[in-house]
């Protein structure tokens, strides 16, 4: 599988300018899941790793805390998650995902940066097939056989493991992310995950010609102005 998923995420934080978006969407997921799952990231694992991956991306305290404290009001709006498949400047597949409290608004807006950049919108299950949607845990450590052996006594559905220069990468299905990082939790208490999430992971790629390379630019930037989308995922390769 190697590691195509690291460069297939936009990050939505390539300037400056972009963080403020950054952390905004932090706290939509954190409030959501939080209000959703329980506000204690003890009790609620994917509340956890949402934390820790917001401070890896450099998300102010404050924005976190004050996503949670909404989530323990009650109050507040009403998001839910959203989903849009279709196909790409160049023909690559796309897969965008949303939290909106106005699905109408919200696939109208993401349906004109297919329209505006010549590309085409489908519905559920147009690319999606030709993505693995996976967990992956990402971590520093040597011992991949005893990592797969805590994994194996788990029972976790194993999908794939890695070693490359130190680190350890784990690949499961999506449904497995709880039995997983309980498993790796149990059995590694110092573990410190660098990835820690679920993911749409290319099986294939589209190479981007020069030709369509602004158009592709173009397309994620409209994506990356939506304050409605979360993350993008495709197949391309530029």
């Amino acid at each position: 599988m190697g590691r195509a998923y690291q460069n297939r995420k936009d990050s939505m934080a390539k300037t400056s300018d972009a963080k403020a978006r950054v952390y905004s969407r932090y706290a939509r997921e954190i409030y959501v899941c939080a209000k959703s799952g329980g506000c204690d990231p003890a009790g609620n694992l994917t509340l956890r790793g949402l934390i820790e991956r917001a401070k890896r991306d450099q998300v102010p305290t404050h924005v976190i805390d004050n996503a949670i404290k909404k989530a323990q009001g009650g109050a507040g709006e009403d998001y839910s998650p959203a989903r849009y498949e279709g196909f790409g400047p160049g023909g690559c597949m796309v897969i965008i995902e949303c939290l909106t409290d106005n699905p109408n608004r919200t696939f109208g807006d993401v349906r004109l940066c297919f329209t505006k950049t010549d590309c085409k919108i489908g519905t559920q299950g147009t690319t999606s097939h030709s993505f693995d949607h996976s967990a992956i845990f990402v971590f520093p450590h040597d011992d991949e056989e005893a990592v797969m052996e805590c994994l194996l006594e788990a029972e976790v559905d194993l999908t794939d493991i890695e070693a490359d220069g130190g680190s350890l990468s784990v690949f499961v299905p999506h449904t497995e992310y709880f039995k997983t990082k309980t498993a790796l939790l149990e059995g590694f208490p110092d573990i410190e995950f660098e990835v820690d999430e679920i993911q749409f992971i290319p099986k294939g790629s589209t190479p981007i010609s020069e030709e369509h390379r602004e158009q592709f630019d173009k397309f994620m930037n409209m994506l990356d102005d939506l304050d409605d989308v979360q993350r993008v995922y495709h197949d391309a390769v530029l």
